[in-house]
Parts: structure tokens; sequence; C-alpha cells
């Protein structure tokens, strides 16, 4: 059985974002990966194109990404203030694997990050994974509402 490794970046996940770094900082094609495992495993994020998966990661000062051997198999990244709010963004996991503690780790991965551990409220958004967010400790909240803005539209 081939391991799985959970990997931080460097804020901007540069390793990634330019020299496609992979396990063993070894060029693996990362951003290929991370956008087949977006196209097959996230339906609110296929076909981001290589600039768009650079530009976020450029934006994203937490990233960690789950490789068992050199497949891509989880990612998620974070932006926080590293006070008051945090927001975990594209945790994915590939459906194959799901089931096996694999997203938790990589929640936990984010969570345990210095600039979102002891934030006062991390958010995140999820069309069809409450339960699972709520047995890592996230709540509902009734009192808020989702907004959305999009790009181009008043």
């Amino acid at each position: 059985m081939v391991a799985i490794r959970l990997l931080r970046h460097a804020p901007g996940a540069p390793g990634l974002r330019w020299l496609g770094l992979g396990p063993s900082l070894r060029p693996s094609r990362g951003l290929l990966k991370l956008q087949r495992l977006f196209n097959h495993h996230a339906f609110w994020a296929r076909q981001r194109s290589y600039g768009q998966l650079r530009r976020l990661l450029g934006g994203s000062p937490v990233v960690v990404s789950l490789w068992r051997g050199k497949r891509l198999v989880g990612f998620g990244r974070a932006s926080s203030d590293g006070e008051c709010r945090a927001v975990l963004w594209d945790v994915v996991v590939a459906g194959d694997l799901q089931g096996r503690g694999l997203g938790r780790q990589v929640v936990e991965g984010l969570l345990n990050h210095p600039r979102v551990r002891g934030v006062e409220r991390v958010y995140l958004m999820t069309t069809n994974s409450a339960g699972f967010y709520e047995q890592l400790g996230f709540r509902p909240v009734g009192t808020q509402q989702l907004l959305v803005r999009q790009a181009g539209r008043p």
C-alpha cells in the first residue's frame, strides 16, 4: 500500500504553482493533477484554466495537498486575517478514496495552520457535505445569509 502524505505548501504554493512540485519536492505535473482533481471531483471548480489555478494558489496564504504516491488525491486552501476570520476554500478528495479520513486530514491541515489556528471564526460553504463538516465541529448559522455577487453583474 502506498502511503498517503499531506503537504503543507508555502504561502501562495509557489512550488506547485510554477514548478508543479509534488511529494519530495520533485516535479510531478502538480498543476495538471490539481486541474484533473477539480474536473473529476469538484463540480464547483470544473474547467478552471492553468491561469486561474495559478492566481487562486497565489492568493492563498494556506494551501495543503494530499498525495498517494505521485497521485494528487486531496486539496484545500484557506484565506485568513490571522486573528478574527478565516475561510476554507476548494476542499476536495478524490471520490474513490472518500470515507477513509482523507477529507478530515485536509481540513485539519488547514485548521492547524498558524494563520488559521485560533481565529475567532472559520467559515466555509458547502452544497452537499454539511454532515461531513458538522462532524468536524462546523455548525449551520441560522442568523446569517450567504450572498453572492457574480462578476459582470450588478
